[in-house]
């Protein structure tokens, strides 16, 4: 077992949630709403979730500068210096190796946790059981370590792992990584669904303070070099000058792109919990709680009239009547009224560039 004391997690905060617009939106994204109805953002579920194996004083948060004040509204026990903030969104490479190098001067033990800060997690006791696993065999392993989600239906907004030898005994779930995709159109994902071997990509990984610094090294060295420079600056009045200096010379790369597709020591456990990344719309419909006609609601005062298999979510104050629709997203937040057929929601980001080109950023 792994000293608690040993275990850190870094929580990935910097998104804007476009695909959730207009509930998500540029001053409030969607890891600070409550998108749920449950009475808790998405970034608070995360930090409660990891603090079961994690402690407070050992949780990073990475996010946007203009994201600072609501970090600290929304998890006030977070230690501020442990608020690191990215000047410009490079994605998640760079984020990564900001927090890594923030850890590696504290404790160069460590096992770190790199979670999302928006996704959802039903099965609780599952997830935790599974972290377990693999926090101790990232800290007993030369590895980089992922959770892949059995699918179960043909996804096409998850990217995919597929699985290559089992590692350990007989009816292991860990294995060696084969390969990486991304986003799969709807014929390849009934492929990858209907062959057992292609789990959805979780975006949370494992792995020991040694290893993630090597692999950054290797697979990222003009990235690594840049954050290197900048450590002495660390914990110093001339850190925010220095974090500048590097995200503005960091190429935009994500982790898996990065890292995780070019290393040879990749694994993945393959579970379940309940786990959706809620990207878009009709993720959260799929994990919401639905009525006798299919329809998930969010609002007091929602009045259905054959109302069929709709997603709905209006401010808990108002007063909404539909009547005849089937297969709808409605959706009202702060002046903006959104109407759209589930079928049509991946045109919600170009809807969003739409309303800003006409109509400024005061909706975006």
């Amino acid at each position: 077992m792994v000293n608690k004391e040993n275990i850190y997690c870094i929580i990935m905060a910097g998104g804007i949630g476009s695909r959730f617009w207009p509930m998500s939106r540029n001053n409030k994204p969607k890891q600070f709403l409550d998108i749920l109805g449950t009475g808790s953002s998405l970034i608070r579920q995360t930090f409660d979730r990891v603090s079961n194996f994690c402690n407070a004083e050992n949780i990073y948060i990475v996010t946007s500068e203009s994201h600072k004040d609501q970090v600290l509204e929304h998890l006030p026990e977070i230690n501020v210096e442990h608020v690191l903030l990215e000047p410009m969104r490079r994605n998640t490479a760079p984020c990564i190796a900001f927090a890594t190098h923030k850890i590696a001067q504290r404790n160069p033990n460590a096992v770190i946790v790199v979670a999302p800060s928006d996704h959802l997690v039903l099965n609780e006791t599952a997830f935790l059981k599974t972290i377990s696993t693999a926090i101790n065999f990232a800290a007993e392993n030369d590895s980089l370590l992922t959770i892949g989600i059995k699918p179960s239906r043909p996804e096409t907004g998850y990217g995919y792992i597929q699985i290559g030898k089992p590692e350990g005994s007989s009816g292991s779930n860990l294995f060696k990584v084969k390969t990486f995709t991304e986003k799969p159109n709807v014929e390849m994902a009934n492929v990858f669904l209907n062959s057992g071997e292609f789990f959805w990509n979780s975006g949370l990984f494992i792995w020991s303070l040694p290893a993630i610094q090597k692999a950054l090294d290797e697979h990222i060295p003009e990235i690594q070099a840049l954050f290197h420079d900048a450590v002495p600056h660390f914990g110093t009045n001339k850190e925010s000058e220095a974090i500048v200096n590097v995200y503005s010379q960091c190429r935009n790369v994500s982790i898996d792109y990065g890292v995780m597709e070019k290393a040879s020591n990749v694994y993945v456990i393959c579970a379940e919990f309940g786990w959706s990344d809620l990207g878009t719309w009709g993720s959260l419909y799929l994990s919401s709680n639905k009525d006798a006609l299919n329809n998930a609601v969010v609002g007091n005062n929602v009045m259905l009239h054959n109302v069929k298999n709709c997603l709905v979510n209006i401010p808990q104050e108002k007063l909404v009547v539909l009547e005849g629709l089937e297969d709808f997203i409605v959706v009202e937040s702060d002046e903006i009224l959104l109407v759209c057929r589930k079928e049509k929601e991946q045109d919600i980001k170009t809807y969003l560039n739409e309303v800003i080109a006409e109509k400024g950023d005061k909706f975006a």
